[in-house]
């Protein structure tokens, strides 16, 4: 079964994903810095006429939750904040891009938290980006 990105059903898929990743878990288990928003910029073409997001409260190689929620919500929320098109997160997703790297390119962009952070952790990221893709994802259009 397959869930529409993004979405609450998506968001749950990813949590368990993520801990389910025995990579990820030593990967992350350094990571103490705070929430992570993934932000959808609105497209209404899409369906999507907010920001939508997926808060993903990670620490020390473990998800302790993914909420579904707008974008300002979710920056709110959030310690870090990686914002980008739907079709640079799909593109991400499905041909697994270095993360860090779609960020250095401006596929995506950290508006909130701190970039030498954030690059401290490529591994980390690298594996919640392997965990999405063993989502079953839905894509718009």
């Amino acid at each position: 079964m397959s869930h529409q990105f993004p979405s609450e059903a998506w968001a749950a898929a990813y949590q368990k994903a993520v801990n389910e990743n025995p990579q990820y878990r030593s990967a992350g288990k350094d990571w103490t810095h705070g929430k992570v928003a993934f932000v959808v910029k609105a497209d209404p073409s899409l369906d999507l006429p907010n920001d939508m997001a997926i808060l993903l409260d990670v620490n020390a190689g473990e998800c302790h939750g993914a909420a579904y929620m707008t974008g300002d919500a979710a920056r709110t929320g959030a310690a870090f904040a990686v914002e980008g098109p739907y079709d640079h997160w799909k593109q991400l997703i499905l041909e697994g891009l270095d993360p860090i790297k779609a960020l250095m390119q401006g596929r995506l962009r950290l508006t909130k938290g701190h970039l030498p952070t954030m690059i401290r952790y490529v591994e980390s990221s690298k594996q919640l980006l392997a965990s999405a893709q063993n989502v079953p994802t839905a894509f718009r259009r």
